[in-house]
């Protein structure tokens, strides 16, 4: 008797989207106890963290490993990946399903599975986005009910003797890290209250370690440089907390059982990035535009008001466990918030911050639920109760949503009327308020990927009419 066939998750993304990818593995392994998972990830990623990976068959991406991968039949491929090649190679593999981008022999792309091309539609518009990445990655192929009966273990709590605090340094991006003035005061504020500061960071923070080393008055740990990633989770465990952007190394740290402030700040949703197992703390930038795509002003503004010195009490009350405390903390243009799951999904759970509930997270929630509902995940009822307490505190957003839909609906219409194959504008999903563009975006979508038939049309108005009963 053959084999079953095995599973295929193509993951070509940096080392925090393979880390996100780590649920989904799990998951898997768990509904198809006897299917193999493969994975083809970037070697450098995958290479070094194997010994904290769920059990999966890693392939890199060489002609030889991919020429195994078409000469194979797979029960499921599932392309994470938003690059080409990766949906070429989707395309090309023999499989029962696929879900993902897929890239036919006629080189038309399309996008399989509703979450994956929901995922698809808000790039540049994720704004009202409040699922995470590593939800995301599973909803296509994984009840909602085997995520949501998942317990991950809570951060580690070291003996109150155990005094080391890592501050990673590092990011993908400048816009997503502080510069050597809030590392090195960090250090300071740390020495004071009897924490022993460590840098980390990768070969590309060396630099940076030695200046922000240079810059505090007292000798200090500086690991920048000088880790391997296996390592670096070694080191993880004589750490109480790690203090850290939004970065690969800070969802390894998460992954691995270490505790982590993440300062989420530059082009960063925390909805959907931020530190996935729960009990991990997310400071974040309270101004209107933050968790945008990219940054329009000059320099980042969301990046102001993280004041060492209050992060410094933060840290300490983190360390202590006196949670409750942390809402006594002045953190002026700052929001604290804990993750958290809930309805079996991510979720940031608020500590600190605006009250009542901002508009901006008061607007998520509606979309959320209309999302869970949209695609069957949850019952119908919280978008609706969502909405009616956007508009008992917000009362003119409510009236801006109501406003923009005739707008949407004739927009719609128009399109339908004038031709049922035609593209739509690039610019319908950004037409009107941001609060309806979600579903601006994702109708555009949804008619290129299924190649305007009239179902995707019908699909639309439907989903038009279903956004206007939560007005009615």
């Amino acid at each position: 008797m053959s084999a079953p066939r095995p599973i295929l998750i193509l993951q070509m993304q940096r080392m925090g989207d393979l880390i996100l990818s780590f649920p989904l593995f799990l998951w898997l392994s768990k509904k198809y106890p006897k299917r193999q998972i493969w994975v083809v990830a970037e070697k450098m990623f995958f290479k070094e963290l194997m010994p904290v990976s769920p059990q999966v068959v890693y392939f890199p991406w060489t002609k030889a490993g991919l020429n195994r991968l078409r000469n194979e039949q797979f029960h499921l491929v599932l392309n994470l990946s938003h690059r080409d090649e990766a949906a070429k190679l989707a395309g090309e593999i023999k499989a029962e399903q696929k879900i993902g981008p897929v890239l036919g022999p006629d080189n038309a792309r399309y996008i399989q599975g509703p979450w994956q091309l929901y995922r698809a539609s808000i790039t540049l518009n994720n704004r009202h986005n409040r699922f995470h990445w590593a939800d995301l990655n599973a909803l296509d192929v994984i009840p909602l009910q085997r995520i949501a009966k998942t317990r991950f273990p809570e951060p580690r709590t070291l003996d109150p003797s155990q005094n080391r605090i890592g501050l990673f340094i590092g990011a993908s991006e400048d816009a997503k890290r502080p510069g050597v003035w809030f590392w090195s005061s960090m250090a300071a504020e740390l020495l004071k209250r009897g924490l022993l500061p460590v840098l980390l960071g990768g070969p590309g923070e060396v630099k940076l370690g030695q200046d922000v080393a240079k810059a505090v008055p007292q000798k200090i740990l500086n690991l920048c440089g000088k880790l391997k990633l296996s390592e670096f989770a070694n080191v993880g465990h004589t750490l109480q907390l790690m203090i850290t952007p939004d970065t690969g190394p800070m969802h390894l740290a998460a992954w691995t059982g270490l505790k982590v402030l993440c300062l989420s700040m530059g082009p960063i949703n925390s909805w959907e990035t931020g530190p996935y197992q729960p009990g991990h703390f997310v400071l974040r930038s309270n101004v209107s535009c933050v968790g945008c795509w990219t940054c329009t002003q000059p320099e980042p503004i969301c990046r102001r008001g993280f004041a060492p010195r209050r992060i410094g009490l933060v840290v300490q009350r983190i360390i202590q466990e006196k949670t409750k405390d942390l809402r006594k903390i002045k953190l002026p243009g700052l929001d604290l918030y804990v993750s958290a799951r809930q309805h079996g999904l991510y979720a940031l759970k608020q500590i600190h911050g605006n009250e009542p509930e901002t508009a901006r997270n008061m607007l998520g929630r509606v979309w959320h639920g209309f999302w869970s509902e949209h695609f069957k995940l949850t019952a119908p009822g919280s978008a609706k109760s969502a909405f009616e307490d956007l508009g008992r505190d917000y009362p003119r957003l409510r009236a801006s949503f109501a406003k923009s839909l005739p707008d949407f609906s004739r927009d719609l219409k128009h399109a339908l009327a004038k031709s049922q194959t035609k593209p739509l504008p690039p610019e319908f999903w950004a037409k009107g308020p941001p609060c309806l563009r979600p579903a601006r975006s994702f109708c555009q979508m949804y008619l290129e990927n299924n190649d305007f038939s009239p179902a995707s049309w019908r699909h639309c108005l439907a989903l038009l009419e279903d956004l206007s009963g939560l007005v009615g």
